[in-house]
């Protein structure tokens, strides 16, 4: 089986993988990371989102093999002790959940967001997230988060 070297939320990792291991599952199998979440395995639903040096992607549409030498950014890895990212806190103070199960996706995919267009409009933030699915919220304190993140400079 090949090895995959690579730094997850500023630490050095390698595992053993094979071929057809997905980053998903090397973040949740091998590496005990279960933020990043699996909810359709068809790169549709959003919930599977980490950053990989600095850009979003969908982590059940790319190997771990191919991400060897590169940072990979889980949900676990953006607050910083107990402080929460701002992202995280605006999706609290927003009441930006209710089950929780996208909302890793949804985190990751806004702090993306706001890294490339600091002051999305409310149909940027829409368009943005067109590849995350919700099914509990309608999605409107979702983009109330996002903007309020915006707005304070998060």
């Amino acid at each position: 089986m090949p090895s995959v070297s690579l730094t997850v939320n500023g630490r050095k990792v390698s595992a053993e993988v094979e071929q057809r291991t997905l980053l998903v599952q090397l973040l949740r199998e091998k590496l005990g990371l279960t933020g990043t979440h699996v909810g359709c395995d068809t790169s549709q639903c959003g919930a599977c989102v980490v950053h990989v040096d600095g850009t979003s992607i969908k982590s059940c549409t790319i190997l771990a093999v191919q991400c060897e030498g590169t940072n990979v950014l889980t949900i676990e890895g953006l607050a910083q002790g107990d402080k929460l990212h701002p992202m995280q806190e605006a999706f609290r103070e927003h009441h930006g959940l209710q089950c929780g199960f996208c909302t890793p996706g949804m985190v990751m995919s806004a702090v993306d967001l706001l890294k490339n267009n600091p002051k999305p409009s409310e149909r940027e933030i829409r368009e943005w997230l067109e590849g995350n699915i919700c099914r509990c919220t309608g999605y409107h304190n979702i983009v109330k988060a996002i903007q309020a993140a915006s707005q304070a400079g998060r």
